[in-house]
């Protein structure tokens, strides 16, 4: 899981920090416009970008945002691409215990910019896990993976979720040092709220008017849903 890491420069920040860390995947068209909505969202935080193999220049525009950008050079999958990014965030933001990790997909585009309650919520000591709950559903299919990722949830720790893999969060430092490292590929979301949990961490859903690139009932978002159910069926199975 070797990556390589580029950084815009020594941007460490001190107790209280707040670190925002994306996602992405081929993420070229809405990359540039994620990362200056996060940055109004939070702003001064310390942007990461965890670029998961991409060909389409998603690194490059990253950087041009002012990212630090971990990337590996094939794609490793969602889980241990951001758990190579996270990692590497904690060590170069030294910080405190008040430091807030925002975590998020990079095809938000500019609806990254309300991420802020959740940092907020966890500044605050309002939970140590915030995750947002999208106010309008676009696409998906007929529910089956998104059902039992609730129910792998609450079978394992006993948590009731309107938003099990909701890939939009913010952890206190603590909590994210807890659930390190993720799951692997989707099911990263479902093995942290378990994770976290069982950590003693408190756990809050907020809703939140966000848009992403929506998966419909067409034969390549089944095929989509399909390895998503078995990531999840496999971060259930590892933490009986």
């Amino acid at each position: 899981m070797a990556g390589t890491i580029e950084r815009p420069g020594d941007d460490r920040t001190g107790a209280g920090a707040i670190v925002a860390i994306v996602a992405a995947h081929d993420e070229a068209d809405r990359i540039g416009a994620t990362l200056a909505a996060l940055g109004r969202a939070v702003p001064g935080a310390a942007l990461w970008v965890a670029d998961d193999g991409s060909r389409d220049g998603t690194a490059e525009l990253a950087r041009a945002a002012g990212a630090s950008v971990l990337r590996s050079e094939q794609a490793i999958g969602k889980g241990d691409a951001m758990t190579l990014a996270a990692s590497e965030a904690l060590a170069a933001h030294p910080g405190s215990g008040d430091d807030v990790f925002v975590l998020c997909d990079g095809d938000l585009g500019g609806t990254a910019e309300r991420l802020g309650p959740l940092a907020v919520a966890v500044g605050r000591g309002e939970a140590d896990l915030a995750v947002a709950v999208f106010a309008r559903s676009v696409g998906g299919g007929f529910g089956v993976a998104l059902t039992f990722a609730a129910w792998a949830i609450r079978r394992r720790c006993g948590l009731r979720t309107r938003a099990p893999i909701s890939g939009q969060r913010a952890l206190r430092r603590a909590t994210l040092e807890a659930v390190l490292p993720f799951a692997s590929g989707y099911g990263m979301e479902v093995g942290m709220t378990i994770d976290a949990v069982r950590a003693g961490a408190t756990v809050a859903e907020i809703e939140l008017d966000l848009s992403h690139r929506a998966t419909g009932r067409t034969a390549a978002g089944f095929t989509h849903r399909g390895r998503q159910l078995v990531d999840f069926a496999r971060a259930y199975a590892r933490r009986r």
